[in-house]
């Protein structure tokens, strides 16, 4: 697009001082022609460019001048990065342009816009738990991260139980709908999931956030703890190979394709905290599934089995099925 190339060329000015219509080409991998006309149309624009010919000459500002792109207040610039942070890490170009951005920003800006690009990571991989609106409180949280203030939580834990805690904000998350906090604590890091906290107040006390502190890999070893957690035991399963993907919708991440066996099956390892949750998983899909190992699943499973015989598999004798459930 022609104004992403117009912006860009006016930020290269920015960064080098003078810019020749052939290095402008060469850094957005245009015609010669094209950059010269760029050039010309920032001039015609009104921005202070203009050309000086001869050796050593080209394209620059007037006197060294900067521009901070559309005139953002420091509100606007906020609210833009909190866009732009969580695409960045997923989009590239998004990434790019946030760069660019954060040059063109007045200096003034640039830590609170950063602070709002830094705030927020999506993280689409669900653990199977889904809540369908985005939670009020996360918004708050949103503008006490970036203005950086301490806050007060009445957390409620998987429990039922309450606690007050008075934690430092570091980051949102969004994984799959589910909204949870990053957070400083006296004990160290901590997650907590913005649907639990009861209330919330904040303090003038500026929160603390380690400098070399980075959302997205924080998160990644959140991720990492919970999924170890979440994996504690396997097992290798036999399954149609066109069912694969509906034994993945089941296991997500915790589903590997191993390889295929001669009979049209697939081989594949699931895997879940403890034996009884994979046999649960397994259990509807009846003959269709063949446990290979461990003999803890298949012990589990085999459970299960005897408990539905026991319960629905035969009827009294001598009795007809519908006379069993009369009065």
């Amino acid at each position: 697009m022609r104004a992403d190339r117009l912006v860009a060329a006016l930020l290269l000015m920015q960064a080098r001082g003078r810019l020749t219509a052939a290095e402008l080409a060469t850094e957005l991998e245009v015609s010669v022609a094209t950059a010269r006309r760029d050039l010309e149309a920032l001039s015609a624009a009104g921005i202070p460019v203009y050309p000086q010919a001869g050796r050593g000459g080209g394209w620059s500002l007037i006197g060294g001048a900067r521009t901070d792109l559309s005139g953002l207040s420091s509100n606007e610039a906020q609210a833009l990065f909190l866009l732009l942070g969580p695409a960045a890490a997923v989009v590239p170009e998004a990434k790019s342009a946030m760069r660019k951005l954060v040059r063109a920003l007045p200096g003034t800006f640039r830590a609170d816009a950063m602070a709002a690009a830094d705030a927020v990571v999506v993280d689409s991989a669900g653990w199977g738990e889904r809540l369908r609106e985005r939670p009020e409180m996360a918004k708050t949280l949103e503008n006490v991260i970036v203005r950086r203030r301490k806050v007060k939580l009445t957390y409620v834990n998987r429990g039922g139980d309450s606690s007050q805690r008075l934690i430092d904000p570091w980051g949102l998350v969004d994984k799959d709908d589910v909204w949870y906090l990053v957070a400083g604590t006296p004990k160290g890091q901590r997650t907590f999931r913005v649907d639990r906290i009861a209330d919330m107040t904040v303090t003038d006390i500026e929160a603390d956030r380690p400098a070399d502190f980075e959302l997205a890999q924080a998160w990644d070893q959140v991720v990492d703890h919970v999924e170890h957690a979440r994996s504690l035991v396997s097992a290798t399963v036999l399954v149609d190979r066109k069912h694969v993907h509906v034994l993945r919708d089941h296991f997500g991440r915790h589903c590997t394709m191993e390889g295929e066996v001669d009979d049209g099956r697939a081989r594949v390892r699931v895997a879940a905290p403890v034996p009884m949750m994979i046999a649960q998983t397994l259990a509807g899909w009846g003959n269709g599934v063949e446990v290979v190992e461990p003999e803890s699943v298949q012990a589990e499973l085999a459970r299960i089995g005897s408990e539905l015989i026991e319960r629905y598999g035969a009827s009294p004798r001598g009795k007809e099925p519908s006379e069993t459930v009369r009065n």
